[in-house]
């Protein structure tokens, strides 16, 4: 298995093993309190989960792969994925290209609940995986949310993204395994509540808003890296090396602008001041290392936009996808993006209404 070294300081050096398992391994069960038992509901439950944009971790020493935390803010988007499912009385039948994810959510679902029968699952994905807006997560909680209702609800909404959140894994290298990803849990809480989600360590959510209703939301992807090049290693390196450092000096800075500028501008809708807000956080802590990965040229991109007059400017995750959310039209938007040599890779909305679940 792969062995990273994790620096954050002179004496603070930490070494993490990669250990990827089989679906169903390695569960975590965590504090998560079951409401009632499960009981078949006869029912076939679709669950529609929107995709959402993570703005900002707000600090990387708070979390590790299989260790969720750290805290961050993020929105729903207008885009979505969808699960269908129903009981059955013993097998897992499973349609969908996220299968091991899938299993393994069901293993821990059902060691949570205490459910013993089956599963039929159905999954539709949003389309547009590796452009920054959260696809494994969103498939999770629709899956995991349509289980939950189909067995009568056992679980609370907080609990469901507790189960996702403890035991989110991605798919791997190696056939038919999983390994244990990184998790703030701001994906799910969007995806679930929609709008804007504000999340502290281990997985709490704090604050929840709706968003720029009414505005446009526009994902570019500039051309910075070569298509070829295989960056993975190098960004964790990153991620928890520098992006860790720059946590330890800039994440109270980070807290008190969230609570003290960022939360009272959403409440007042006043976009362009979380723009501003939003473009200082770009340059503090884990997001300036995350930024600067990419080379000084998306600082350059994003200060263009900013100048062209767009409200609210971000670095999706760790990008290089930059996400823009104003009140300009498409064709706007359009002209601007042109005479920067950009491309639209995404037009939508924000989502404020979140998960949604039908009987069928």
């Amino acid at each position: 298995m792969t062995i990273m070294k994790i620096r954050g300081g002179d004496l603070d050096l930490v070494e993490y093993e990669f250990s990827s398992f089989y679906p169903g391994e390695c569960l975590h069960t965590g504090n998560v309190t079951v409401a009632k038992e499960p009981y078949l509901t006869g029912d076939t439950i679709i669950a529609r989960a929107p995709a959402r944009i993570h703005l900002s971790v707000l600090d990387m020493n708070r979390f590790s792969p299989g260790t969720p935390g750290g805290g961050g803010l993020g929105f729903a988007l207008q885009i979505y994925s969808e699960a269908t499912v129903s009981c059955t009385d013993q097998d897992v039948i499973i349609d969908s290209p996220r299968r091991l994810l899938i299993e393994h959510l069901v293993a821990a679902f059902k060691a949570v609940t205490g459910y013993t029968g089956g599963f039929a699952i159905k999954t539709t994905d949003q389309g547009r995986e590796h452009v920054g807006l959260g696809s494994t997560c969103t498939i999770a909680t629709a899956v995991v949310s349509a289980m939950n209702e189909a067995v009568g609800c056992p679980l609370s909404l907080e609990d469901v993204r507790m189960v996702i959140g403890h035991n989110y894994v991605e798919e791997t290298e190696e056939e038919g395994k999983v390994a244990f990803g990184f998790e703030t849990g701001v994906g799910s809480a969007a995806s679930i509540f929609g709008g804007m989600t504000f999340v502290g360590d281990r997985l709490t959510r704090v604050y929840n808003h709706p968003f720029a209703e009414d505005k446009n939301v526009f994902v570019l992807i500039p051309r910075i890296h070569a298509e070829d090049e295989n960056a993975g290693h190098e960004e964790f390196t990153l991620l928890m090396n520098r992006a860790r450092t720059l946590d330890y000096r800039d994440r109270e800075l980070k807290a008190y602008m969230l609570m003290m500028d960022m939360i009272p501008s959403l409440a007042r809708s006043n976009l362009k001041k979380m723009g501003d807000i939003m473009w200082e956080i770009e340059f503090r802590g884990s997001k300036r290392a995350e930024v600067q990965y990419h080379t000084f040229v998306l600082y350059s991109h994003m200060n263009a936009l900013r100048n062209a007059g767009l409200e609210f400017v971000a670095m999706s995750s760790v990008g290089p996808s930059i996400c823009v959310v104003t009140e300009k039209t498409a064709a706007d938007m359009q002209s601007i993006v042109s005479q920067l040599g950009l491309e639209i890779a995404v037009e939508t909305k924000v989502d404020n209404t979140g998960l949604v679940v039908t009987r069928v």
